[in-house]
């Protein structure tokens, strides 16, 4: 689907949304895991992603509403349950959202788990930051990651190509 920051993928499996992509995504699996091509319309819950994403981009809706079938390691579930508990428009450094989690020693391994979200946006990874406020990496691009998170603080933001 189009959107402000460029072509976004959808990928279900199971009835969930198991992916979420960007073009030029660090982390996207190859094309040929993704199946046959679909139009979102025909498929319930990529409708209703697509639909969700048009409002928060819109500006409508801060939260998401959506199934997730997603694949990773109990930890990673673990990180992308606590990245879904950021609020609208607020950030955390990896340092924070490790202790959160209970191993605040932990910063390095939550970062890696940020980095293989596979459903960005939906699960805000975007409002992760370095521990002095730096934005680091982001599987979308820093640009991207600039953009979302100056977007959900009112900025009018232009359109990414």
């Amino acid at each position: 689907m189009d959107s402000p920051i460029g072509l976004l993928t959808l990928v279900t499996r199971e009835g969930g949304l198991a992916g979420l992509y960007m073009t030029e995504h660090r982390h996207i699996p190859p094309q040929d895991t993704f199946g046959p091509r679909v139009t979102a319309t025909d498929v319930p819950v990529l409708a209703r992603t697509a639909e969700q994403l048009s409002a928060y981009f819109a500006g409508e809706v801060a939260d998401f509403d959506i199934d997730l079938s997603t694949s990773g390691t109990p930890f990673q579930h673990r990180v992308w349950a606590a990245l879904r508990e950021i609020p609208y428009g607020a950030t955390v450094s990896y340092g924070e959202l490790a202790a959160v989690l209970g191993q605040p020693t932990a910063s390095r391994a939550v970062g890696l788990a940020n980095g293989k979200n596979p459903i960005s946006i939906i699960v805000p990874c975007h409002r992760v930051v370095g521990a002095n406020g730096s934005m680091t990496g982001y599987g979308g691009g820093i640009e991207r990651k600039q953009w979302l998170l100056s977007f959900e603080n009112g900025a009018q933001q232009p359109v990414l190509s």
